[in-house]
């Protein structure tokens, strides 16, 4: 089993778990048909039980960016079954081992119990130091993510797209200067982002911001307000 070269420096177990839920999420995103995206059941219904993982090369990039740029404060807004929040604990790991005074935190959001349960499963077999980095906020973001938050060097939005906006209002405060925003299918979802990216976009938002061209468009963002 082939490991992903962007985390080569972590465990191999833990590699080949990201192999594996990464095998996972794509057989299970394959299973779905248009007709399970137009039936009667809501988008929410439909996806319960699905990974809606972060693609593998996205998870890599953003591992990298994570490296580069010495996070070690993280939110995740939108865990689901925790395969991107273990290459964010990773990355917050390896560097606050090598920042004096520097703690990793990772304050992950999941709103589906049994998504919950099982990103704690699949944490566990990662073992303590992950575990330990992670904090889970279970239930309505906007509500958990209202305290206990601050000098947040990067901010992951994998959401629905209503609740991208939101989030990022409410971190916003809370982000240091120079801190990294990334929202997933900026370009595929583009309609439904339409107010998310007309906010960061702005003259005045504080964002600089770029398209990164992965599929279905990945949007990065570096927080620099002028004051």
């Amino acid at each position: 089993m082939s490991s992903p070269s962007a985390v080569r420096d972590a465990p191999e177990h833990i590699r080949d778990l990201l192999v594996r839920l990464h095998a996972e999420s794509k057989q299970q995103e394959e299973s779905l048909t248009r007709d399970d995206y137009t039936n009667d059941q809501s988008m929410h219904d439909l996806m319960r039980d699905k990974f809606i993982a972060l693609n593998e090369d996205k998870a890599h990039y953003i591992y990298q960016l994570l490296r580069a740029t010495g996070a070690t404060t993280i939110v995740e807004a939108g865990t689901s079954f925790g395969v991107s929040t273990i290459y964010l604990a990773l990355a917050a790991c390896a560097n606050a081992a090598v920042a004096s005074g520097k703690t990793p935190l990772v304050i992950a959001t999941e709103y589906e119990p049994t998504k919950a349960a099982r990103a704690r499963e699949n944490w566990q077999q990662c073992g303590s130091e992950i575990v330990s980095a992670i904090d889970l906020r279970e239930g309505d973001l906007l509500d958990t993510l209202k305290i206990n938050i601050m000098d947040v060097d990067f901010l992951l939005l994998d959401i629905w797209t209503p609740l991208a906006l939101p989030t990022l209002k409410l971190v916003q405060p809370h982000l240091r200067h120079g801190a990294l925003v990334i929202a997933d299918n900026t370009v595929s979802a583009a309609k439904n982002y339409q107010e998310f990216i007309d906010y960061v976009r702005a003259p005045d938002s504080g964002f600089i911001d770029t398209v990164v061209p992965f599929a279905g468009g990945l949007e990065v963002l570096v927080y620099a307000p002028s004051q």
